[in-house]
């Protein structure tokens, strides 16, 4: 069998708030990280991965160690971020000819890695709405003609590049430059190679891009949608439980709590009395949702405390948060235009309808705060009491409304 390289050594930084305390591949999709879902899909399909780690690093060795089940797992460090290419070339003595290579912070799935394994040497291809954010592959019949890297078409019938590739080593014989960004890019080795050489391209239509925390909703989402009935925690009398539900064992849900699927609520979770999970929502470990409070197609982290009284729709909030009585995450707007947000200092076209809050890990939200939709609060955080968010908070600052502004 073959191995596989997965990229993780990026920092991730259109996902902050969410990559400020952890990297991009650690991110949770329903019950595992994006690392751990692609690790699954490899399973059985190669011998060894070789993980090339960079930003918090140590944190994806802590979890993955040496084994993932029946897959060896190594490691190497990209000491300075150069590039997509220098990041692959990182591995290129740890490989002994043909390889997978793909994004450590996207998610694959096993029937598309069988597709490319059985035409080689071959690109993955997809279709998105958004093509302008990724590189535009031009295919004709069954191969590769050309990339555009970040076309100017909004035509969502072109293929875009989804970042996973089957090839040999002999990839990184070709010279190439840095780009106009200072970066060595790996589809200019592609770009090199198909001068010459003929690569096949395969077509998928569940490969899932996480650029940006909203896409963490869709990815959520997408894995929820297979998921099967499986209730083990202690649910009191009065209360209702719909569709597919996971509750894992350790979790309470209190008397007059409904549940709508799909959802997934975690070991030590403690929901109610009479709070409404709306469907497509993951609680997580050890969190507590009280009395009166609604969440609906969000993700809630670890050790977080929305104890009362609080809506939240289609937002993330992180691990060991607080969020006090009254706070409302507003998810729509009057005019019914999609949510944009200040990504980079550039404002960002989300595509989403409705779309509340990203809140980073250990942030606090004061008593009845009202934050809108596409508000992004940094970790480390605090949101004063009645406030009115209506703009990004930055890392480790205090919000109050009466400042309207945010003071370290």
């Amino acid at each position: 069998m073959i191995k596989a390289v997965i990229l993780a050594g990026g920092n991730g930084v259109r996902m902050n708030p969410l990559t400020l305390t952890r990297p991009k591949p650690l991110m949770p999709v329903v019950n595992k990280t994006i690392i751990e879902h692609n690790l699954d899909q490899l399973e059985g399909l190669v011998k060894e991965v070789i993980i090339v780690i960079g930003y918090k690093g140590d944190m994806i060795k802590s979890l993955i160690g040496d084994n993932y089940g029946k897959i060896k797992v190594s490691y190497v460090v990209q000491e300075h971020q150069l590039g997509t290419a220098d990041a692959a070339k990182q591995a290129v003595h740890l490989l002994e000819d043909k390889f997978i290579l793909m994004n450590g912070d996207d998610l694959y799935f096993r029937e598309d890695i069988k597709k490319c394994l059985k035409k080689y040497p071959s690109i993955l291809v997809g279709r998105v709405t958004t093509p302008s954010f990724f590189g535009v592959v031009d295919c004709y019949n069954d191969f590769v003609r050309g990339l555009i890297e970040k076309p100017e078409t909004s035509d969502p019938n072109v293929f875009v590049n989804t970042g996973f590739y089957f090839l040999d080593k002999s990839i990184f014989d070709f010279n190439i430059e840095k780009s106009l960004r200072g970066e060595y890019e790996f589809t200019d080795y592609i770009k090199a190679f198909i001068l010459n050489h003929r690569l096949y391209f395969r077509e998928t239509d569940k490969w899932i891009p996480v650029s940006y925390p909203w896409n963490l909703l869709g990815a959520n989402e997408f894995i929820l949608s297979s998921l099967r009935r499986d209730i083990r925690g202690k649910v009191e009398k009065g209360c209702t439980i719909n569709g597919s539900v996971v509750i894992e064992k350790g979790a309470y849900i209190k008397s007059g709590t409904y549940i709508e699927g799909p959802a997934f609520i975690r070991s030590g979770a403690i929901i109610g009395p009479n709070a409404y999970i709306r469907g497509k929502t993951v609680v997580g470990e050890n969190t507590r949702i009280g009395a009166n409070v609604e969440i609906k197609n969000s993700m809630i982290g670890n050790n977080t405390f929305i104890p009362h009284l609080s809506y939240v729709g289609d937002s993330i909030i992180g691990d060991n948060c607080n969020i006090g009585a009254g706070s409302i995450m507003a998810n729509f707007r009057f005019d019914q235009s999609s949510i944009k947000v200040m990504i980079k200092d550039e404002m960002v076209d989300s595509g989403r309808e409705k779309l509340g809050v990203v809140i980073g890990n250990n942030s606090s939200i004061g008593v009845n705060s009202s934050l809108m939709p596409g508000v992004l609060i940094g970790s480390d955080s605090i949101v004063g009491p009645h406030s009115l968010v209506k703009k990004n908070v930055v890392q480790g600052s205090k919000y109050f409304s009466e400042f309207g502004e945010s003071i370290k």
